[in-house]
């Protein structure tokens, strides 16, 4: 066991290499999320030895939740100082109260500090475990394809890209190497509160499917792979049928209505995605898109949205962003 735990530490860094080689140009600066956990860490110092230092930063959000926050910042301070590598450390305030659940909330002001790094790459430290439990909740919230691909290796975020190098790699592979390199990392105390969505999914709903199925966590990566390419697939047919609707920043009614039903949601969904917007319910969306095939020409349709509208007028389907 120890000696397999050896070669996959020693296989990593191999296999993070690769996956920038083929995705970076040598002038691009890069920026790490760095949390302090495990995963962070070992992706931090992986691309110091990889030979990215000199163009390299790492950013920190303190979300101050937990009583140690200071201390992981403190940690992540010293960590990088070690290095090399220049840290931005920023607080962040989560708002409790917005109906959207702690973690959820922490991570929307988690990705608004990151939308505003100055790099052209953010990595992050996501692995094929984050992956199998962002699958099994996305399914159980009944998402669609896009949903149950999980989350991207590779991505546009705004003006960014963003790259998760790790996310084929298994935890316990990430933390041999860290053991091998003789690093520290922090526990984030609350990791264990399974009253949170994810952790109860990470200890017990897929450490119970594990025992059944002991390839669960390599099997719902697979299925998000899978699933990803059916995305990609609807997605090309999106675009082309947004080529021959599309009137400028809107569509054509007469056009859509052509459309079957599932065709024109996806057509929506992908104008939504593209637009930066957030998608709306199955059951709204659903009820819009047959607003739009069955209104007659007197009929408005919209569906109002936090970023916007869609409206319907003129013989046109508009997206009106809100001021």
């Amino acid at each position: 066991m120890a000696a397999s735990r050896n070669r996959l530490s020693a296989d990593l860094p191999a296999r993070v290499g690769a996956f920038l080689a083929a995705r970076l140009a040598p002038s691009e600066r890069l920026a790490v999320g760095l949390s302090g956990g495990c995963d962070s860490v070992v992706l931090l110092h992986l691309l110091t030895r990889l030979g990215f230092a000199g163009r390299l930063d790492a950013i920190h959000v303190h979300h101050g939740l937990s009583p140690n926050a200071d201390a992981w910042a403190k940690f992540c301070a010293d960590y990088c100082t070690g290095l090399g590598v220049p840290l931005t450390i920023r607080h962040v305030s989560v708002d409790t109260a917005s109906g959207l659940g702690l973690e959820a909330a922490a991570r929307k002001a988690r990705y608004s500090v990151f939308a505003e790094v100055a790099t052209d790459s953010l990595l992050l430290g996501h692995h094929r475990s984050d992956q199998a439990e962002t699958v099994l909740f996305n399914l159980l919230r009944g998402t669609g394809v896009t949903g149950a691909a999980g989350m991207p290796a590779e991505r546009q975020f705004g003006r960014l890209r963003l790259l998760r190098p790790l996310l084929a790699s298994s935890r316990n592979e990430i933390e041999a190497y860290a053991m091998s390199a003789g690093l520290a990392w922090i526990d984030d105390e609350s990791n264990a509160d399974v009253s949170l969505t994810r952790n109860f999914l990470r200890h017990e709903a897929l450490a119970a499917l594990a025992q059944r199925f002991p390839a669960a966590e390599a099997s719902l990566a697979q299925a998000a792979a899978n699933f990803g390419e059916a995305a990609a697939l609807l997605d090309e047919l999106a675009e082309q049928d947004w080529q021959q609707i599309g009137d400028g920043e809107a569509a054509r009614l007469s056009e859509m209505r052509m459309l079957s039903l599932p065709r024109l949601k996806n057509l929506l969904r992908h104008r939504l995605r593209r637009l930066g917007w957030q998608v709306p319910v199955a059951t709204r969306l659903d009820e819009f898109a047959r607003q739009l095939q069955s209104a007659g020409p007197d009929r408005h349709p919209e569906l109002v949205l936090p970023d916007g509208k869609m409206w319907a007028g003129r013989g046109l389907l508009h997206w009106m962003p809100e001021k």
